[in-house]
């Protein structure tokens, strides 16, 4: 890296000592540096983009041959085209490789990609001998999009390898390494025919190589989620990241300590400050060059991420106790970062300027954290609030909730699309017409985005949108952990979520570089929707599938014909049960109501075991437990009766003899009524 930035120096000095020689840049690869599938590719093309970025002091040359291979043994060796001899002849000061992208063909990986590396090497060599001094940037490769025809068949696969391997070039010869991948796989659009970015992708490449060989990232820079009144993560080392020209010293200055760091090649920096104490108010600085960024009323205490779609985005002042809430709700030791949409998915047709804007990531408001006061609570999650002031109350720390829920969502929306192309590719292809994905999703966003005639026009409901929009942006901002209330838009296909959630809980644990980070969900209420006992069942059973989950039941709160049920406080404080308890060691709080343990059959009866099963009981003073039901090998189920014998549930039924399955509370609507000491109550499910 010094090597690197010495460079950056000296062309720095040469221009200010206003030197006459151009300085080469040699843009070498294949078609996508040629500017294949870029319109009028002769202006558009990045190599030409490119030289208008970097001015006159500069001579850009595109030596991109369509279809070249690294490997010298592939079907179009770069180095047997007459554009690697034309290259070479140009004797580039700067040579930018962007090769591989071909490599993945069926043709060439699978049978030598033990030569890629010492091929690459080679190649780099060649440059040198033609211009010792040639300083290198070689590009991780651009995104194949999930709808290449061999995506599945290899080049998926193929193309991860290759990345590695470029990487290991990379460190191998102690140069530098631009990423050509990361900052345009977010926008699948880019690539209109599979392969090729058009000509936005072209500018976005052309950006990515002017930084790379200049430096400059726009000064200092932080993720939009650092404001004044902030909560940073307490009690743990504390990781602060962003952006500042390659080579600048970075110092970050809060509560008593002082970290510095140097921007790398890439603009990055992160200072690790050991933990900080709850309290405040402190003042965070951030400061490099000649520019500061200055937080005040910063507090550290406990922070949480409150997501999924409109249950957690109901807000407080809709809320059944909403008048007594409100009134209530001043505390300056919780701050909100209230995330809302634009534009809500309501049953409209969008115009022109707002289609744009959602290919662009561009949902979201612009927000800033805030106290927490009658007029901050009254509009913000109704669970959230109610989640974070249990928190506050019990911890006596500051607590920080960042909400982005968005009414309707799908839990792919959620979903990092590196996770989707690995895990599930199926639902990424032909969204609006996959039936992986619910009707009324699709129905939905078919009806937002009708005046769109662009064939990749984007939608908050389509796959990995949402991650993309509202959890990228976040950019690791330090949080303990995350509240979710989702899946009313995938109750359809109970297999199809559970391995969405899996794969939703996934990749934010390794977003957040946490793979213990807790998750804590609502299991969905009550309502006339013949999928849901058993979507609720399927709810109950991750939470033993994934490590560190809890899941709040909220049926006794449901409503028969509005699937947005008003009494939130009680869901909000059984998540903040299951944190209490879990997270943070409060072993007397009960998590949750009774949970299904086990169950043997002796004599025609079904004995019933649970966890939380202390003080086992009917709600509300009843005198008989409601809707249990007993099955035999015929699999026909009858109501039962059942009783209360200490930490036991004790089923019956004369119509079934010899029982083999019992279930309970497996009603869209239910009357469940089983309650233990706590008044939490019991989760549907079935023995099977």
């Amino acid at each position: 890296m010094k090597k690197i930035l010495s460079l950056m120096l000296l062309v720095a000095c040469c221009l200010m000592a206003g030197a006459q020689e151009k300085i080469k840049v040699a843009c070498v690869g294949n078609s996508i540096t040629y500017g294949s599938g870029v319109a009028k590719r002769e202006v558009n093309a990045y190599p030409v983009k490119l030289q208008g970025m970097l001015g006159d002091a500069y001579e850009v040359g595109n030596f991109g041959k369509p279809g070249a291979t690294l490997l010298n043994k592939g079907h179009r060796p770069y180095t047997q085209q007459q554009e690697y001899k034309d290259a070479l002849a140009f004797a580039g000061d700067i040579v930018v490789i962007h090769l591989g992208i071909n490599d993945t063909d069926p043709r060439n990986w699978p049978n030598y990609q033990d030569e890629f590396i010492e091929d690459y090497r080679a190649l780099i060599q060649s440059f040198r001998q033609v211009n010792p001094k040639a300083r290198f940037l070689i590009a991780r490769m651009t995104p194949l999009s999930d709808r290449h025809w061999r995506y599945e068949s290899g080049t998926r696969d193929w193309h991860e390898e290759i990345q590695q391997a470029i990487a290991c070039v990379a460190k191998a010869e102690g140069i530098q390494m631009i990423n050509f991948f990361e900052p345009l796989h977010p926008y699948p659009y880019i690539l209109e025919d599979n392969i090729h970015p058009n000509a936005e992708g072209a500018h976005m490449l052309a950006e990515i190589v002017y930084k790379g060989i200049t430096g400059n990232y726009g000064g200092l820079q932080m993720s939009p989620i650092y404001t004044d009144n902030m909560v940073l993560q307490y009690g743990r080392p504390l990781t602060i990241q962003g952006l500042a020209n390659a080579g600048e010293q970075v110092t970050v200055s809060v509560a008593g300590q002082k970290r510095r760091a140097t921007a790398d090649t890439d603009g990055k920096w992160a200072v690790t400050l050991s933990p900080l104490k709850a309290g405040g108010p402190y003042t965070l600085q951030v400061a490099a060059g000649k520019k500061e960024l200055v937080y005040k009323n910063v507090l550290a205490g406990e922070v949480w991420l409150c997501s999924g779609q409109s249950n957690m985005e109901f807000m407080l002042n809709q809320s059944a106790t909403a008048r007594e809430d409100i009134p209530q709700a001043n505390n300056d030791k919780i701050r909100l970062y209230d995330m809302k949409a634009r534009w809500r998915t309501n049953p409209v047709e969008w115009d022109a300027s707002v289609l744009d804007s959602l290919n662009h990531l561009q949902y979201f408001h612009d927000t800033q954290w805030a106290e927490c006061t009658s007029q901050t609570a009254a509009r913000f999650s109704a669970i959230a609030y109610h989640f974070g002031k249990m928190l506050q109350d019990s911890l006596q720390v500051p607590v920080g909730l960042i909400c982005n829920a968005v009414g309707g969502s799908p839990t792919e929306a959620w979903v990092s699309r590196r996770m989707l192309e690995f895990q599930f590719p199926a639902i990424l292809r032909n969204w609006t017409q996959n039936d992986f994905i619910q009707d009324w999703v699709r129905g939905r966003a078919a009806q937002n985005v009708r005046k769109s005639t662009y064939k990749f026009q984007r939608h908050p409901y389509e796959p990995c949108y949402l991650y993309e929009s509202a959890i990228l942006p976040l950019e690791q901002f330090p949080i303990r952990g995350v509240i979710w209330y989702q899946g009313e838009s995938n109750a359809h296909n109970v297999d199809a979520h559970e391995a969405l959630f899996t794969q939703l809980v996934d990749s934010w644990r390794q977003y957040w570089n946490d793979a213990e980070m807790p998750f804590y969900y609502v299991q969905l209420s009550s309502l006339n929707r013949p999928s849901w006992p058993i979507f609720r069942d399927s709810q109950r059973r991750l939470m033993h599938s994934i490590s560190n989950t809890g899941m709040a039941v909220s049926t006794d709160k449901g409503n028969l014909t509005d699937v947005h049920p008003t009494e939130k406080r009680e869901v909000g404080q059984r998540l903040a049960f299951w944190a209490l308890n879990d997270t943070y060691g409060f072993r007397h709080v009960v998590p949750s109501g009774p949970l299904y343990k086990g169950v043997e059959f002796k004599k025609g009866i079904a004995y019933v075991s649970f966890h939380h099963a202390e003080g086992m009981r009917p709600a509300g003073g009843g005198e008989e437990l409601l809707t249990f039901e007993l099955a035999g090998e015929d699999r026909r189920f009858f109501p039962a009766k059942a009783v209360v014998e200490g930490n036991i549930v004790k089923v019956s039924c004369p119509q079934v003899k010899n029982p083999t399955i019992v279930r309970y509370g497996w009603q869209p609507f239910t009357k469940a009524n089983l309650v233990n000491a706590a008044g939490l109550p019991a989760s549907t499910f079935r023995s099977e």
